[in-house]
C-alpha cells in the first residue's frame, strides 16, 4: 500500500473537477507504481470505473489542463500523477518527492496543479454596431 501525498488532494475543491473527473483519478491512484507512475490506457482506466469512452476522454483532459496528470511526450499509455498527489512507497520518499517538486515549481520546470482559466462567455464581448 503507497503513502498518499495530501498536500494535492486538500485543495482538489478548487480544481472545479466533475464527478467523472474524480473517478478517473481514483482509478489511477489505485494503479499507479510509487512516485506516481500510471501504465494504463484509458480503456483499462475506463473500465475500472465505468465510464464511456468520451467521457474517459474529457475528464482525461480536465485533469492533464489541470496538471494533475502529466502526459510524458512519445510515451503511449503511460501518465504521471502530479507529486503532490502521487503515492509513496514510504514517508521518507514522499517528503523527498514533495520537496523536489515545490522546487521545481519554483523554477520552472514543473507545473503547479491549477483551476481551468476562466472562459469568457459570448455575451461579454462587445459586438460592432454599424452605423
Amino acid at each position: 500500500m503507497l503513502i498518499q501525498a495530501h498536500l494535492g488532494y486538500a485543495q482538489l475543491h478548487r480544481l472545479e473537477l466533475s464527478k467523472a473527473d474524480y473517478d478517473l483519478l481514483s482509478a489511477m491512484t489505485e494503479v499507479q507504481r510509487p512516485g506516481g507512475e500510471v501504465n494504463a490506457s484509458q480503456a483499462e482506466l475506463r473500465a475500472r470505473v465505468g465510464l464511456s469512452k468520451n467521457r474517459t476522454s474529457i475528464a482525461m483532459n480536465h485533469l492533464v489542463e489541470r496538471n494533475i496528470v502529466l502526459r510524458p511526450e512519445g510515451r503511449y499509455r503511460s501518465y504521471f500523477i502530479h507529486p503532490y498527489f502521487a503515492g509513496y512507497a514510504s514517508q521518507e520518499e514522499m517528503e523527498e518527492a514533495l520537496r523536489e517538486a515545490t522546487e521545481a515549481i519554483k523554477a520552472g520546470a514543473l507545473v503547479a496543479p491549477a483551476p481551468p482559466a476562466p472562459q469568457r462567455h459570448l455575451a461579454a464581448v462587445p459586438t460592432r454596431r454599424s452605423a
